[in-house]
């Protein structure tokens, strides 16, 4: 089959752009664009522009063009992309902070109908209260099993109905009774599905880690190596003080049972041997603090005494006025 030679012109276009974007591009995110309309798209171009730039294609051309350009340039990184190419999805090439573009593409979703034939992509419950419909509009609730009743001529829905599931797909009833309601339950624009950054590609999750999250993950993998570590006998930079605390506290051990001593052991055998040497080390740095508190307690009192003298002195002479 001959190519139309305009066909051919836009294909080669579309192959260097895509090359080029990789070279200069080392962050990527690859979207999903499922019901996102052409003005809605538009609006997202705008607000990237600057340091992001969107690229849709047919996934069957952009894996081709990304396998050539890996090929030739040796780059096997570029190829991590080529299984992320499923379904009608995107690339986001950009040089700004991954988390901040992905909040700005969340700031363009749109309410959409729940149309006939759609997979929901949530839960659709609907409220309870007062419809606005006439009485002539029950077999729409009565075919969904949706309980009502007549309230000052109109339909009033009494309790909350789960309508459709999440996954399943809408019905010709559910939609008209969501239409006859104004109820637009869903919302769509571009999704953020996978991340690729420097040849590493990663689920967008990790975009919400926080510097908190990570130094208490960091935590529990120091404290599993370290207990490992210490369980087995082998030193790692985590367990060394910890093995040579307890080494010290098994040297300081054997020289208390022994006559074998060392420097580090020669006061702790001394507190031993005379115990009211330890009471008198521990009982000087207390005794400061215990003086001082005494004085201030004496201070505080002498005071409150003279008040108590100054008003009886004071009762004495009233008695003789």
């Amino acid at each position: 089959m001959v190519l139309n030679p305009a066909k051919r012109e836009k294909k080669s276009q579309y192959d260097q752009k895509l090359c080029r974007l990789l070279d200069e591009y080392t962050q990527v995110l690859v979207v999903a664009a499922d019901n996102v309309g052409s003005t809605q798209m538009q609006n997202i171009r705008k607000g990237l522009r600057g340091d992001s730039i969107i690229l849709m294609g047919k996934n069957t051309m952009m894996k081709r063009s990304i396998r050539l350009h890996a090929e030739r340039t040796g780059n096997d990184a570029f190829k991590n992309l080529l299984p992320l190419l499923v379904g009608n999805v995107g690339f986001i090439f950009t040089k700004g902070d991954l988390k901040e573009v992905r909040e700005e593409i969340a700031k363009y979703k749109v309410g959409a109908p729940a149309r006939v034939g759609l997979v929901a992509p949530i839960d659709v419950i609907v409220p309870p209260g007062n419809t606005g419909l006439d009485p002539s509009q029950t077999s729409f609730f009565q075919v969904l099993n949706i309980p009502t009743k007549i309230n000052k001529g109109t339909v009033e829905i009494v309790t909350a109905v789960e309508l459709i599931r999440k996954g399943e797909k809408v019905g010709s009833s559910e939609a008209a009774l969501l239409s006859k309601l104004g109820i637009r339950p869903f919302s769509y624009g571009l999704v953020v599905v996978s991340v690729y950054d420097n040849g590493t590609v990663f689920s967008p999750e990790v975009l919400d880690l926080t510097e908190d999250d990570l130094m208490e993950k960091f935590r529990s993998w120091l404290s599993n190596v370290t207990s490992l570590s210490l369980a087995v006998s082998f030193p790692t930079l985590a367990a060394a003080p910890h093995m040579f605390i307890n080494a010290y506290k098994t040297a300081l051990s054997l020289a208390v049972a022994t006559e074998y001593t060392f420097p580090q052991a020669e006061k702790i055998k001394e507190y031993l041997k005379d115990p009211t040497k330890f009471a008198v080390a521990v009982g000087g740095d207390a005794a400061a603090p215990a003086t001082s508190a005494k004085e201030d307690k004496a201070e505080q009192s002498e005071p409150a005494k003279e008040e108590e003298e100054e008003s009886d002195e004071d009762l004495v002479a009233g008695l003789f006025d």
